[in-house]
């Protein structure tokens, strides 16, 4: 570790390395470095996952391409990351194994929350995606190099399921036939989003992705959104798609991997107050289509992410880093729940959208 850190711009000593956050891909480290005088400053220290991003260069490309833009608008305050740079010039180190490094200053006096501890707080990361989204509206949003490419390309995810169930590696398709037979019945859904951009009904933005409320940090003090991170997926997308996987993250109202299905449902009271806030953060910028189809993003992001986990599940576990064998599984059936529920409460949330155009 040391060795890595001695290759950016990071001239006092280290005094802490320390594993850091629980993200699902990449390895991050608290890095604490003491200088003669006695002041202490914080890091954040990340090893990008090769197996997830192999362009790793281009992912870097387009972090430091909307980095340094929202500076620009925003000034140096904390309301934007920092990446701190390599001694090569770059902002990123490839060791000898092929993994991309990469080190920001650590947003002090700021929290991240796993989950939304009150309506007010799903607000607050509603209005922080939403601003993001503003900020970025006129960023030419072609620029950006996909990362992951098709990573929200619903109707491929799903040819890419029908083919893991077919090839079956691990032989645990017999076990899934129902959580397999729920996927195919809702295969005509999964192409409504680009039916509609084909209708220019939905036009093709800078996108987060993955816009889970630990993605957002707020004011430890006020409890106000600051600045959205974890950039790796930013790329040309749906926002309809950065609204809905907050909603089937942060308005479920059960953890992602609950094995109690009966504990699963949509919280309305969270999904107003979110739909509220990302709306308002967006400033104008959407189409009134755009919005409108807010409901489908919400469920094409939890459809889509549910067959990811079945998928994977069906690969032997290659993607998700997985706590126990039936990991994959469990989020999987919770969000098909969601997705049930979220059938049943289909008027509700076009009509809550609706309101606040």
């Amino acid at each position: 570790m040391q060795n890595i850190i001695d290759k950016f711009l990071i001239n006092d000593k280290v005094t802490l390395i320390a594993p850091h956050g629980n993200g699902h891909i990449n390895n991050s480290y608290l890095v604490e470095t003491t200088a003669l005088s006695g002041f202490k400053r914080r890091y954040l220290l990340q090893a990008v996952n090769k197996n997830v991003f192999s362009d790793s260069e281009g992912l870097m490309a387009n972090i430091e391409k909307v980095i340094n833009y929202l500076r620009e608008k925003s000034g140096d305050g904390r309301g934007v990351m920092k990446l701190i740079p390599a001694k090569t010039g770059r902002y990123f180190h490839i060791d000898e194994n092929g993994t991309c490094w990469r080190v920001y200053d650590f947003i002090e006096n700021a929290i991240c929350l796993e989950a939304p501890e009150s309506p007010e707080d799903f607000y607050e990361c509603g209005f922080g995606f939403g601003n993001f989204q503003s900020q970025l509206s006129a960023f030419p949003a072609s620029t950006l190099t996909e990362t992951i490419p098709d990573f929200h390309n619903t109707p491929k995810r799903f040819e890419n399921f029908l083919k893991a169930v077919e090839a079956d590696l691990c032989g645990r398709a017999a076990e899934v036939q129902e959580e397999i037979n729920f996927v195919l019945s809702e295969k005509d859904f999964y192409s409504v989003l680009y039916d509609n951009m084909a209708e220019g009904k939905l036009p093709l933005r800078v996108t987060h992705n993955v816009t889970k409320s630990n993605n957002v940090m707020l004011d430890a003090v006020t409890r106000k959104s600051l600045c959205v991170i974890d950039l790796d997926t930013i790329m040309p997308g749906f926002s309809v798609n950065d609204f809905g996987d907050a909603i089937r993250f942060g308005a479920n109202t059960a953890a992602e991997d609950e094995k109690d299905l009966s504990k699963v449902s949509l919280d309305m009271e969270m999904f107003d107050y979110f739909a509220r806030g990302f709306i308002k953060g967006c400033d104008g910028h959407l189409l009134e289509s755009e919005i409108m189809l807010m409901p489908e993003g919400a469920k094409m992001m939890t459809v889509e992410c549910g067959m990811r986990f079945l998928t994977d599940y069906l690969q032997g576990d290659t993607y998700f880093k997985t706590k126990y064998p039936q990991h994959n599984l469990d989020r999987c059936r919770t969000q098909f729940e969601l997705v049930r529920d979220m059938n049943r409460h289909w008027q509700d949330m076009k009509d809550t959208v609706k309101k606040y155009i």
